[in-house]
């Protein structure tokens, strides 16, 4: 999800209680230290958890948590690497697979193998020799259409990355730059897993001929530019696409007063591309011993059943239940496209790049 997952606390424009800053405000790991009883996690601007499940954590622990938000995901992994040796925290989490490697190359965290990780579903681990991250949720980067907009207009909305391209979706979608954005780039991989090597590049040019526009982030693209949002409404936005995640249509119900008896947006499936996110220890945390219990607590069942109301992402445990919301109206994609790590590590960068040169320029 990583601004983009993010699916949507911001996103209908209504406050959610995420988690402020609490205790220190001394540099470094928020001025914990390794007898301290405070513990940093540094993340994405949209990590959320309910209240309740925080203070059990805090309360079975003995540790205090302080949350240090750090802007769009992408952002967020760039200034933890450039920090790496004096680290603002002791946790990141929000590091997804389309960025993964990056972290990984560049040493930013230590092994730790969570307690609780054996119940991780296989199809979300990585890094499995050294365990250097932990799998805490995942989530599908989609295209979102707006209901009214296509009923209004007698309009199909889009099924797959082929509609897109066609006359009658001109100017109608939005997306987000994939240089500066996790879904921007989510939905650029997507594109590769579906055309591959060679006629990724064809596919954006016809995409670019057809009238997309392009932003720097999910907030922007989701909250201003798209017209099927809460927050799109209210900033009269016109675009009725937009590349957002499968779990936006429930956020849009939970907190919508009252709330409507069907998703007034829709999810375009044949478009959606599988995002994983991770945690992981710092290499430098001052806390590492509440850093390894921050990162237990990530995978335990409290919080991964806390994670879809407040997050909008899916668990990755087994044995972990998903709330009616997301039943009815946010089920994940049934055949998402996917990447290899190994694969997005080796092109990634010069996609961006091949990527800038075409669509921005």
């Amino acid at each position: 999800m990583s601004t983009g997952k993010k699916v949507v606390a911001a996103a209908v424009g209504l406050g959610l209680a995420t988690l402020s800053a609490c205790g220190s405000s001394d540099s470094g790991s928020g001025g914990s230290g390794s007898g301290s009883k405070t513990v940093t996690l540094v993340s994405h601007d949209s990590f959320a958890a309910s209240k309740d499940v925080l203070k059990a954590f805090e309360k079975e622990s003995g540790y205090e948590v302080r949350v240090l938000k750090d802007g769009d995901a992408g952002q967020a992994v760039n200034k933890a690497i450039l920090t790496k040796d004096n680290p603002q925290g002791d946790v990141f989490f929000g590091v997804d697979n389309t960025l993964l490697s990056r972290a990984l190359d560049n040493g930013l965290f230590q092994s730790y193998e969570a307690r609780g990780s054996d119940l991780i579903r296989p199809q979300y681990r990585a890094d499995q020799g050294k365990h250097r991250v932990t799998p805490v949720d995942s989530g599908d980067i989609c295209v979102n259409y707006d209901k009214a907009y296509f009923s209004e207009h007698r309009l199909t909305p889009p099924a797959s990355f082929d509609d897109l391209i066609k006359p009658e979706y001109k100017n109608l979608l939005v997306t987000e730059n994939a240089s500066t954005s996790s879904p921007g780039l989510g939905f650029l991989l997507g594109t590769a897993a579906r055309y591959g090597d060679e006629r990724w590049q064809d596919y954006w040019k016809k995409l670019k001929a057809n009238g997309v526009k392009v932003v720097d982030g999910w907030e922007q693209a989701y909250n201003e530019e798209f017209s099927g949002s809460a927050g799109g409404r209210k900033a009269k936005g016109d675009r009725p696409l937009v590349v957002s995640y499968a779990s936006s249509p429930p956020a849009e119900v939970v907190f919508a007063d009252p709330r409507p008896k069907t998703a007034p947006t829709g999810v375009s499936y044949g478009t959606c591309f599988r995002q994983i996110e991770y945690a992981g220890l710092l290499s430098n945390a001052r806390n590492s011993e509440g850093g390894k219990a921050l990162l237990d607590f990530l995978v335990s069942k409290e919080f991964q059943e806390d994670m879809p109301l407040s997050m909008f992402v899916h668990p990755v445990i087994e044995g972990a239940s998903l709330p009616e919301e997301f039943t009815e109206y946010g089920p994940p994609a049934k055949d998402p496209e996917t990447m290899a790590p190994s694969r997005i590590a080796a092109n990634r960068d010069q996609w961006v790049k091949s990527w800038t040169s075409l669509v921005l320029k």
